[in-house]
């Protein structure tokens, strides 16, 4: 993963479009790797998801000590470059000449419109999704505005200036600014439709609301801290409304559904997505300890169960697996990117949120029961559904429920390792057919997902 971190190393070339790619400080590449859709994708660019998701991760490896108070370097850099992503100007760089004349013929039709480009002003560079690593434009067509990272972002910097190594008043002004403009981006926008995380479908997404409901509920507390009454307040407010609108995704089968109806669908999202993994993922990554849109939310452990019996079926590395293992997941039915396979943040995923289901338990955490999840609860425990009448797990069933939750990370694990190879390697997916890895070799967001993923599971037994 480290290899994507301020990678300066490296250079990118893409002839095509006439540029030369040199990665800066702060920068995190979603995969270090220089392909060209040669067949692997192009992923040479600092997407705000993946860095903020790898970001975190290097949070989590300082906190384990895993690495020193050294790596901290590593936030600062992030940090700076990312407040200099937020001052981009579409029409200051449109008057430094015609961008197109480096590129080939043939190139021109993904290039990006000087009327789009002339839009990005103020806060409307921090919805441009993805950057090139030296800190300029991408000037590729793509699905913007997608509003979940700055959210993302918000959350992983709240998180890192608790780390001793990082509370210096040197680093103050500078990590103010940047959550200043991440949490001004999330209240101004989060009322309008954008591009969901899998960056295909234009829409209200539960994925993109539970992180903004995140980030504003600890934004608000954030600022209050720091003696800014008036935007906190502003925070909380906009908060009780985004956790409304989350309610409007439950669906009557008792699951959360990933988009809302009433969405534009894009050619590229042709199956219907009830079911996606982007859901129980916003409650790892959202991290609410309890409550609604938690991990012990009844909504979300039968959403991620529905989840595990669809995968279970439709992948035919998941017949006649081991009992050792859980079922390889992937994103959601019908997925036709590159091999429409297991993805690994989707399988770590999983492993994560049982991991933290076993920490809540082992915290002494009310788990609530309800119809929701009673029949999930049942299977994880062994137990017939009678056992579960009650509204919350009782005192004498919760080592076994600790102890089941653990061991269903832990199954999550086994089928990861199984499809890893001996190199340690993580792709972005693994096929569906026979586990081989597919689509973008090395990415961060993979290896992120694994530190994550072991870490819960450290902190669960630590308990």
């Amino acid at each position: 993963m480290l290899r994507a971190v301020s990678a300066t190393a490296l250079v990118k070339e893409r002839p095509s479009f006439g540029q030369t790619i040199r990665p800066v400080r702060g920068s995190v590449l979603a995969s270090p790797e220089t392909a060209s859709y040669d067949p692997n994708p192009d992923y040479f660019f600092h997407w705000l998801r993946d860095s903020a998701i790898v970001v975190d991760a290097l949070r989590t490896l300082i906190e384990e000590k895993a690495l020193g108070p050294e790596a901290a370097g590593h936030l600062d850099d992030f940090v700076d470059f990312s407040l200099g992503l937020c001052r981009l100007n579409g029409p200051e760089f449109l008057q430094r000449g015609d961008f197109r004349a480096r590129a080939a013929p043939e190139a021109l039709k993904w290039l990006r419109s000087d009327e789009e480009l002339a839009q990005v002003v103020g806060d409307r560079a921090l919805g441009e999704v993805r950057y090139n690593a030296d800190g300029s434009f991408d000037l590729i067509k793509w699905s913007r505005p997608q509003n979940d990272g700055p959210a993302l972002r918000a959350l992983t910097i709240m998180r890192f200036t608790a780390l001793p190594v990082f509370c210096e008043p040197a680093r103050e002004d500078r990590v103010r600014a940047l959550i200043d403009y991440d949490l001004d981006y999330t209240l101004a926008h989060w009322r309008e439709p954008c591009f969901d995380l899998w960056e295909e479908v234009s829409g209200h997404h539960y994925y993109t609301r539970a992180v903004q409901y995140a980030a504003l509920t600890d934004g608000a507390v954030w600022l209050a801290k720091r003696g800014d009454a008036t935007r906190a307040q502003k925070c909380k407010e906009a908060a009780q409304e985004l956790l409304g609108c989350l309610a409007d995704h439950y669906a009557a089968e008792g699951v959360y559904l990933s988009r809302v109806p009433g969405a534009a669908v894009t050619p590229l999202a042709a199956p219907p997505r009830r079911l996606d993994i982007a859901t129980p993922l916003a409650a790892v990554h959202a991290r609410r300890a309890e409550g609604p849109h938690s991990v012990l939310d009844p909504v979300q452990l039968n959403t991620l169960a529905r989840i595990e019996e669809m995968f279970d079926a439709e992948y035919p590395i998941n017949h006649g697996r081991g009992a050792d293992c859980a079922p390889a997941l992937g994103r959601y039915s019908g997925d036709v990117y590159y091999s429409g396979g297991a993805y690994y943040f989707s399988t770590l995923g999983a492993a994560e949120f049982y991991y933290r289901f076993a920490e809540a338990v082992a915290k002494g955490l009310a788990i609530p029961v309800s119809a929701d999840n009673r029949a999930a609860l049942s299977a994880l425990l062994r137990e017939p559904e009678q056992a579960l009448a009650g509204d919350f797990i009782g005192e004498e069933l919760r080592e076994r429920l600790f102890t089941a939750m653990l061991d269903r990370g832990d199954a999550y694990m086994a089928t990861v390792r199984k499809y890893v190879p001996q190199s340690g390697e993580l792709s972005e997916q693994f096929s569906q057919q026979d586990g081989t890895q597919t689509s973008a070799k090395n990415l961060a967001w993979s290896y992120a997902c694994f530190i994550t993923a072991c870490a819960a599971r450290a902190a669960a037994r630590r308990l």
